[in-house]
């Protein structure tokens, strides 16, 4: 339990501004003490309460880590010119600070704050300076003044900072007027924050500001947690009211005033009234327009030569194309917008690379991951970029330095993994291609959709307005492994076959959450990696769980995990933050799109953008600036600070979510009783199709049965398919 420790402060040893994490000495009674936390700056002399606790540093031994700070007013004389003097306030150095304590005594900071007109009695101290004085002092108090405020209300130390430098003294009276214009100014504050700032401030529950917030609020949660681009007007209306505990009568004024703002916008789709944010309203619109665009640019042209150059691939490689894979070949010889859609095994990869070798002009490869991206490159031996860094990413949120006005500069662009990209970075890729240039989107429809909003690729299959080949015959290689046939079965609704002799797909039963978990620790640890003969077992091997919070769930795996795979060690240095540690070696996952942390590489490249799923290890700890230091897949090297940590997780087990478009060796699966809406047929066909080489399934056949049964797909709310079909 935290506790308090009233102190004095004696000197800051270290502060980083960009974040307020501080180092400070503090005299309680005649202890000397280190604190650590973040903090407003402090000046020596000032009296502080710091709620907190005692911590064991491995380096510096004994520290208090504060969680909060409450600034007293220094009352004594000696205390008022040491925090004047102590060069916190801009102006004012230890002589003029003993001579306006001289001047005023213990009035001296009410004379500042409330008539510093009269610093003008002070000898020496002018009309002007007077002036700069006394606002270098507001400023500053009130500065320290936010940040105690907001972090009463439960407002990290970390995102005060953030808010207090974003509107400087104005900060309490901007948010006392209304709390909810955080969530439009500051990154990181949602309604949630915002809401319980508003409550306790006394802004009433129908307040027409709350409304209109938790109105937008729904419809953001449905985008970023259920991929939906819009809801269905009674069901905003009704989830809007259950969330903001109001009647729903009293939602129709701020929802028509929103529809007049154009902040949301409303339309017919499918006999119903639909509500969409305006930004995800224009990215499905604008993407099916330049959809469109293409589909009309891109007529059918006869390749006369096509039969006979895809025949001399097939002998050169010695394969044999099915008529379908023929076909898909062909058409994407011939015209400028096409989908290439199948399973794993029926040669998406072999046709990528016949089309390489075909087509006439220049062609660039992408993926929406660094690992997609890798996995690319690596089977068809040219380079192929994330989206991100095709399309030049700047830095700026969303901007991208190839658009109508830089296109990218080629004949053809492939893109993999398809069902997988969202439709902002579908608008922003299609906003880069010249005229004239084609498009071939690969992937497989019965993957889970993506992350992002939007399901961009079933939209436009759904649709049948772009040219498709939809890939079924498996190749006679790949009908050799369990994991493609059992895929396939499992998408057909069958059985996979289990523990099938010299396989590459094996099931372990056990009953409970703890024995699965235990098991699948000493499948990781010992017998995996001796079975694989692998050399790196982090990278080889996989864990994915369908849940996040249950027994053997993503949570509870990568402690267990950490700890047998990458134990605590004197040499290996680490840091808490919330309920994980981070050491040097872990493997670990970037969780948020953050568009502004810089990356460089070992050849020098460098840029900014770190993206929701990234993988990557943990290369260096350090423990005194608090920064952690992360190596991705893709070789880019990132550095966070102590509160962009939280943009960070363990990655020795992923959500199978998580996982998409990326490709293991190896990989594990808890299979246990769990939510239907969670253990679904298309979750663990995207799980299983994970696997390069094993599958290892641990816990209940009864459970696997009833994942393969769960046909249970959750609708996705998105207009692209009906815009695509309107003519």
């Amino acid at each position: 339990m935290p506790e308090q420790l009233e102190a004095i402060v004696e000197e800051t040893v270290f502060r980083n501004e960009e974040n307020g994490y501080s180092v400070i000495e503090v005299r309680t009674g005649r202890s000397s003490i280190t604190a650590v936390g973040i903090l407003p700056a402090l000046a020596a002399g000032e009296q502080v309460i710091l709620t907190g606790q005692y911590v064991e540093h491995p380096q510096y031994g004994k520290q208090w880590k504060v969680e909060s700070c409450e600034i007293c007013k220094p009352s004594t004389l000696l205390g008022i010119e040491r925090y004047l003097g102590s060069g916190l306030i801009r102006g004012v150095g230890p002589a003029t600070a003993k001579l306006i304590v001289q001047q005023f005594g213990k009035r001296t900071l009410d004379i500042m704050s409330e008539t510093p007109e009269r610093l003008t009695e002070v000898p020496g101290i002018g009309k002007k300076r007077a002036a700069q004085l006394g606002q270098a002092f507001l400023e500053q108090y009130a500065a320290r003044e936010a940040m105690v405020f907001l972090q009463s209300y439960g407002v990290s130390p970390s995102l005060a900072v953030k808010i207090s430098k974003r509107y400087g003294p104005q900060a309490q009276q901007k948010i006392r007027e209304n709390p909810y214009r955080l969530i439009d100014d500051i990154e990181g504050v949602g309604f949630l924050t915002a809401d319980r700032i508003a409550l306790t401030l006394g802004i009433a529950r129908d307040s027409e500001y709350r409304l209109q917030s938790g109105l937008k609020y729904v419809l953001m949660e449905a985008a970023t947690g259920e991929g939906h681009t819009y809801l269905p007007k009674e069901m905003l209306i009704s989830h809007a009211a259950q969330a903001l505990r109001v009647n729903p009568g009293l939602l129709t004024h701020p929802l028509d005033a929103l529809l007049f703002s154009r902040d949301i916008v409303s339309f017919d789709i499918d006999g119903m009234e639909a509500m969409m944010l305006s930004a995800y309203y224009y990215a499905e619109k604008e993407t099916a327009h330049y959809l469109k665009l293409l589909l009309n640019r891109s007529k059918e042209k006869q390749d006369p030569t096509a039969e006979k150059r895809i025949r001399q691939f097939e002998q050169e490689h010695n394969i044999a194309f099915s008529e379908n894979q023929r076909r898909a070949v062909s058409q994407a010889l011939q015209t400028g917008l096409m989908v290439i859609t199948g399973g794993p095994g029926t040669g998406k990869t072999t046709i990528i690379n016949c089309i390489l070798s075909l087509l006439k002009g220049k062609v660039l490869l992408a993926a929406p991951t660094g690992r997609a991206a890798k996995r690319m490159s690596e089977a068809t031996g040219h380079e192929a970029k994330t989206l991100h860094r095709l399309l030049e990413f700047s830095g700026d949120e969303g901007l991208f330095q190839r658009n109508e006005e830089n296109p990218l500069d080629c004949d053809c662009v492939i893109v993999d993994e398809m069902s997988m990209v969202d439709v902002f970075l579908m608008r922003s890729l299609l906003r880069a291609l010249r005229s004239g240039t084609k498009l071939i989107l690969v992937g497989d429809a019965d993957q889970l959709p993506s992350v992002g909003a939007g399901n961009v690729l079933g939209d436009i299959l759904k649709s049948q307005r772009v040219p498709t080949v939809r890939l079924t015959d498996i190749f006679r290689q790949a009908q050799e492994s369990l994991i493609v046939l059992n895929a396939h079965r499992i998408n057909h609704g069958e059985a996979p076959v289990l523990n099938q002799k010299n396989s590459d797909f094996f099931f372990e039963r056990k009953q409970t959450a703890d024995q699965v978990s235990e098991t699948i620790v000493s499948l990781c640890s010992t017998r995996l990696p001796a079975f694989l003969k692998s050399e790196d077992r982090l990278r080889d091997i996989q864990v994915l769980s369908p849940q996040k919070k249950a027994g053997a769930g993503v949570h509870q795996l990568n402690q267990m995990l950490q700890a047998a795979l990458n134990p605590p060690a004197p040499f290996k240095k680490e840091i808490t933050y919330g309920d994980t540690i981070f050491r040097t070696g872990d493997k670990v996952m970037h969780i948020k799109n953050n568009y502004q942390l810089p990356w460089t590489m070992d050849n020098g490249e460098e840029g900014v953008g770190v993206f929701n799923g990234d993988v990557g290890f943990i290369m260096k700890v350090d423990t005194q600036d608090r920064i952690v230091t992360v190596k991705y897949d893709d070789e880019r090297t990132v550095e966070y600070d102590y509160q962009q940590l939280e943009e960070m997780e363990l990655a020795y087990c992923l959500s199978v979510h998580k996982s998409q478009g990326s490709e293991f060796p190896c990989v594990v699966m808890p299979v246990l009783p769990g939510p239907p809406r969670l253990c679904t047929r298309n979750l663990f066909y995207t799980a299983l199709t994970r696997a390069k080489r094993l599958v290892v399934l641990v816990g209940r056949e009864e459970s696997i049965a009833a994942m393969v049964q769960n046909r249970q797909i959750l609708r996705r709310y998105t207009t692209l398919q009906q815009r695509l079909e309107e003519e």
